[in-house]
Parts: C-alpha cells; sequence; structure tokens
C-alpha cells in the first residue's frame, strides 16, 4: 500500500485555485502513482486580502478532489513587517492543533514533507511528526538567514541572524532527510561548517521545474495579439517577471543604452511584469532616451508560455548575490527552457543548468557593459542560437515535474 504523504507549505493556498504550484505538481504524480497526499496551507495569500475564514475553528478541510487541502487559520497583514511575523507565528501555532485534529479525520500520515519559504514550518513538520512517530523531509526553498544576509537586510553577526543559524543548524541536524531546490546544498553546509554534525548524506536535491505538456497546451490556447513581440523585423530580447528594486532592472535599462549606441537597432528589450519600479523605469526611459525597451505591463500566467515561445532571448535577471554559487532555482528560468529559444543569463551561477546545456549565454559579470556584451553575441550568430534553443527544450525534459517527482518518490520510499 503507497504511503499517505502530508506537505506543509504556508503559502500554497493559490494553488488550489490555480491547480498548480511545485507541490501541487508533485502531489498530482504521486496520485498518479497511487500515493495519497494533502496539502496543508495558510488560510492568507501573500500580497493579497483574499483570506479564507473558518470562524472558531482552527482550519477547514477543501476536500471536493483528490488533492484534499486543509486551510490553517493565520492573522492577516499587509507588507513584510510586524504583521507578517504575527503571520507566521499563527500559522506555525495553529499547525498542532490542526494536525492531531485532522489525523482523527483522515488517519495519520506516513510521511511530512515541510516545506519554508520561512523556518518555522520546517519546526513544525519536525515536531508534528515526532508526535505521530513517522520521518520528516524538510525541503529548503529559501535560505534562512542566509538570504537575507546577502540582501543585506539583516547583518550577518547581528543577535538575530544568529539566533536564526542556530535555527536552521537545529532543522537540519533533525530533520530525517533534507531536500534543497539548489544543487549546491551540500556546499551551503559545508560553507556554514557544520559538515561535522550534520549527515550530508541526508541532503537530496530537487529543483523546480515545468509540467512541459501544460505549457505546450497553454502556448497554443492561450495568446495575446502583440505587434511588439510579433514583429520579425525586430530580435526581442523578452524579460518576464517583477519590477521591483531586488530585480535591479536599472541595470538592464543600462545596458540597453549600451546595445543601442553600437548600433544594433534590430535588438529591443521586451519587459513583461509589474511593480513599484516600473513607472519610474519608464520615465527614465523617455528621459534619456531609450527607445529599445519597451513595458508591456503585467499578464496573466497563460499567457507566458506563448510569449516565452515568440521571444528571440528569453533573459535571466536579479540581483546576483554571494548565493549564485550553490545553484539555480527560478521558477521562471524552467519555462524558459521550455519555451526553446536562446537563454541569456545576467549572472554567473555554480552548477549552471545554461552551460551544462549550453542552452544560453552567461555574463562573466553582472554589469551593464558585460550584459550588453552577451545579448549582443547571442543576437549575432543565427544558427548558434538555434542550436541553444533546441537544447534547452531538450533540458527542459530532465526538470519536467513528472521525472521530479520521481526522485521525490525515492527520497520519500527510503527515509
Amino acid at each position: 500500500m503507497k504511503k499517505n504523504i502530508w506537505i506543509l507549505n504556508h503559502y500554497a493556498k493559490n494553488m488550489q485555485k490555480d491547480k498548480g504550484g511545485r507541490h501541487y505538481w508533485l502531489a498530482e504524480n504521486l496520485i498518479l502513482k497511487g500515493y495519497e497526499v494533502t496539502i496543508f496551507a495558510a488560510t492568507t495569500s501573500h500580497n493579497t486580502t483574499e483570506n479564507i475564514h473558518t470562524g472558531d475553528e482552527k482550519f477547514v478541510i477543501e476536500a471536493n478532489q483528490k488533492m484534499p487541502f486543509v486551510f490553517v487559520k493565520a492573522s492577516s497583514y499587509k507588507g513584510n513587517g510586524k504583521q507578517r511575523i504575527l503571520n507566521m507565528l499563527t500559522f506555525y501555532k495553529n499547525l498542532f492543533p490542526t494536525a492531531k485534529q485532522y489525523g482523527q479525520i483522515s488517519g495519520k500520515p506516513d510521511v511530512i514533507l515541510a516545506s519554508s519559504v520561512h523556518p518555522l514550518t520546517l519546526v513544525a513538520g519536525i515536531k508534528i511528526a515526532k508526535k505521530f512517530g513517522i520521518p520528516c523531509i524538510c525541503e529548503v526553498r529559501d535560505l534562512w538567514p542566509e538570504s537575507i544576509v546577502a540582501y543585506g537586510v539583516l547583518k550577518r553577526n547581528s543577535i538575530l541572524a544568529k539566533i536564526l543559524y542556530l535555527g536552521e543548524k537545529w532543522i537540519y541536524k533533525k530533520a530525517d532527510s533534507i531536500i534543497m531546490t539548489w544543487e549546491g546544498g551540500k556546499d551551503y553546509i559545508i560553507d556554514q561548517g557544520w559538515d561535522h554534525q550534520i549527515d550530508l548524506e541526508k541532503v537530496k536535491h530537487i529543483s523546480n521545474g515545468v509540467v512541459i505538456d501544460s505549457f505546450d497546451k497553454n502556448s497554443e490556447e492561450y495568446q495575446i495579439p502583440d505587434s511588439d513581440l510579433d514583429n520579425k523585423k525586430y530580435k526581442n530580447v523578452v524579460y518576464a517577471g517583477s519590477i521591483r528594486k531586488v530585480n535591479n532592472l536599472g541595470m538592464l535599462l543600462d545596458a540597453a543604452k549600451i546595445v543601442q549606441t553600437k548600433g544594433r537597432e534590430d535588438i529591443r528589450f521586451l519587459i513583461y511584469g509589474a511593480g513599484d519600479e516600473r513607472e519610474k523605469l519608464k520615465k527614465r526611459c523617455e528621459e534619456e532616451n531609450i527607445i529599445n525597451v519597451i513595458f508591456k505591463g503585467s499578464v496573466e500566467k497563460k499567457y507566458v508560455p506563448s510569449i516565452l515561445k515568440k521571444a528571440y532571448i528569453n533573459i535571466l535577471h536579479n540581483s546576483s548575490t554571494s548565493l549564485d554559487k550553490y545553484g539555480q532555482s527560478q521558477n521562471k528560468f524552467f519555462e524558459y527552457l521550455a519555451a526553446g529559444k536562446c537563454i541569456v543569463q545576467t549572472y554567473k551561477t555554480g552548477y549552471s543548468i545554461c552551460e551544462r546545456y549550453e542552452c544560453g549565454i552567461s555574463a562573466h559579470i553582472q554589469n551593464a557593459e558585460e550584459i550588453a556584451r552577451v545579448v549582443i553575441e547571442a543576437s549575432s550568430d543565427d544558427k548558434k542560437h538555434q542550436i541553444m534553443g533546441e537544447n534547452a527544450r531538450l533540458a527542459a525534459y530532465e526538470f519536467d515535474f513528472g521525472k521530479l517527482t520521481e526522485k521525490l518518490i525515492d527520497v520519500i520510499e527510503n527515509v
């Protein structure tokens, strides 16, 4: 008999509505293999006020499908301040009575997969698994506090950072197995000096990925008439993602300006997405006469596959940090692979998928001059460009969620 798996993911609420996302797709494939799966998520959604109301109860069950969702009561919040921390704490606190009651209703699980972003979900998973006498797999999709230290939000030697690092080490020691979405997860533990206390054999790598069949289906069914994207006169470089300070799109504008001065009038940058930096950057383009950048606005996710497939180059860009050496796991990167077009990456990463599969070009240093150089290089040899696109599509099959689920099953069955 196949095992009963509980997946704990604070931010999985939208997965039920969208019928997609990492844990939805993993669960979907596990169910096809005969496993029972329940996903536990908070009643709140990040950056929206669309909350699920539980009344006086700690949780509510949405069980009208093969994949039940249990929504755990968590306090409402806006932004990233104290309210969000309280939201994390209430989700953590309410997971315990929810697990107890749901276990009485549906039977106890055989394995818990507890997934970050924040570490309290992992702590709860370990403690709940201990109460049930079952193993807990901790999945790390965001390194706390390392990521907030890398972005300069928290000082490495601060008291809070030291407490968080101690908590992180405790999680790795107590987890029965550790999944990291970066290939260099073991390197991170070694760099922290914890490898003598944590068994590196229990650290596994399962990256993010893509559902290729759904990607292809959406690319055919959901298309937006777009005179800029469809104009074959231009080699369109497409960026799809948030337009916020952390994404550092100002540097992309600097690179576009250099491309413009090099006389490459055939290269244009199409920026799809929204964010609080958008209007500021648009104004800068007007003031500095950067005419090869067009802000296309936000589009629904279902339209993204057709946009990426029509691009000449898909560009992967955000602020480079010290974390890049451990590999990459951005969701959109795997959609870029599925699109089957050349990828330009504006920074170097360890365990580079682009370099391994020869599906794109990476800038050696993240600055405007180097980004402009690699964009021009990728646009100057159509035959090489086509081969890199074909390689990208072949690489995508290695990261299809059907294949990633097989890796997860191996972890589940051997934990």
